[in-house]
């Protein structure tokens, strides 16, 4: 299977498990039609400042089923602690800010500006969401990410 060069339209090819490459389309843009079609098929774009875009669907794919997911007791002694307050949505921007932040020892990120106006306009379109932990008055974690039907990406 070969890279698909996407156009003006938002479709995207059919994702095929058994390419051994797990970049699916390459250019087009974030509108916010494309993205939840790409998300919608198992495909996200990452891709770095001021290089094309590029749609992964990497297979495997983790797939978190959460009454499967086992708390250590060192995690749940934490969680007892009432340490951490955690909030949805509370602070969308804060937090897709900080996840932009290059990790220590590292010189750049894949969250681009335009990926953070994209999502932005998805959060304001009720589809992005964020999930804020609190220690005190300071966001110590948190997430961003699509919610379409029972999924969370």
């Amino acid at each position: 299977m070969s890279v698909v060069r996407l156009g003006n339209n938002t479709g995207f090819p059919p994702v095929k498990v058994t390419t051994t490459i797990d970049v699916v389309a390459i250019g087009g843009d974030l509108s916010s039609q494309r993205l939840l079609n790409a998300y919608s098929k198992g495909i996200f774009p990452w891709y770095s400042e001021g290089g094309p875009i590029l749609w992964w669907s990497p297979d495997p794919r983790l797939v978190l089923f959460t009454d499967e997911l086992h708390i250590s007791k060192s995690m749940k002694r934490l969680i007892n602690k009432n340490t951490f307050e955690v909030t949805f949505d509370s602070r969308f921007a804060e937090v897709i800010h900080q996840c932009r932040l290059p990790r220590k020892g590292e010189a750049g990120t894949w969250i681009t500006a335009e990926m953070v106006k994209a999502y932005q306009r998805l959060h304001h379109m009720g589809y992005a969401h964020s999930i804020e932990v609190w220690q005190g008055r300071r966001i110590a974690g948190g997430l961003y990410g699509i919610s379409l039907g029972k999924c969370f990406f």
